[in-house]
Parts: structure tokens; sequence; C-alpha cells
């Protein structure tokens, strides 16, 4: 499968991945959402910033998911995978206090990060306040 990840273009995570300084991608939600469940190793990944063209790929080496989070798991999952997940130690209370109500969590482990001919794409069906979407194709949502 593929996916098309949109990232918050201030966190500058995309070019923390195409880096290879930022090595998992993680979803936190209240709820379980797409990729939780859907996600798995093998898949590929093309990462765009809000606003902007798909301008990366890479390749899902694995997927860690977690359900029941409670305070205490969030702070031992930022803990843990924080400078990976590329959160700056300074800046873990604010995720910290971002993520503090979340019950799932999927962390995606990202492997060979490569930057692409940028592309835009059409979101029509997937909400345009969709930041993740599972495609069997990329090519179907390629504008």
């Amino acid at each position: 499968m593929q996916h098309i990840a949109i990232l918050n273009k201030s966190w500058k995570f995309l070019e923390l991945i195409l880096s290879g300084k930022k090595t998992i991608e993680s979803r936190w939600y209240k709820t379980k959402k797409t990729p939780y469940g859907q996600i798995h190793s093998g898949d590929t990944i093309y990462f765009k910033n809000s606003g902007e063209p798909v301008a990366a790929k890479v390749e899902v080496k694995k997927v860690l998911e977690f359900s029941n989070l409670n305070p205490a798991m969030v702070d031992e999952i930022l803990k843990i995978y924080g400078n990976a997940i590329g959160i700056r130690k300074e800046k873990i209370p604010m995720f910290r206090k971002l993520f503090k109500d979340k019950k799932y969590c999927a962390l995606i482990f990202l492997k060979d990060p490569q930057g692409i001919k940028p592309f835009n794409i059409d979101k029509k069906g997937y909400g345009n306040m969709a930041a993740w979407m599972c495609v069997n194709d990329v090519d179907w949502i390629r504008l």
C-alpha cells in the first residue's frame, strides 16, 4: 500500500526526514484513525508539508502501535523515541501537553528517505483536513 502523509510545515519534519535525522513518523489520536492498523512494513509513504506539493518518499521499515494510552505511557514513548521522532529535548514538554489525552499512537520507522520530483495531489474524497491518506497507487490522486 502507498500513503500520503501531510506534515505541519512549522515543525520542519520534512527536512529532518530527508536529512535522515527523523527516523520515526508518529501519529497520535484520540480515536483510531488512518494509518493506525493500516500501515505495514514494506509500504511506501509520500510526505508533503501542508499547502505544498509532495516532495519525499520513504519505505516503512516497521510499525509499532500503542492503544489505551495514559499520560505516563505518552511520557515513556516520548522519552524512548522522541529524538528519532524529531522532537528536540527542550520541546518534549510541549509535545507531552499536546499528546497527553491521546489514546492511540502509531510509530512508523522510516527507511531510505528520498527527495522526489514534487507533485500535487487531489484530496477529493479524503477531506480537506485529512493528514494521512491510504491509497493502492499514488498515481490515482496525483495531479
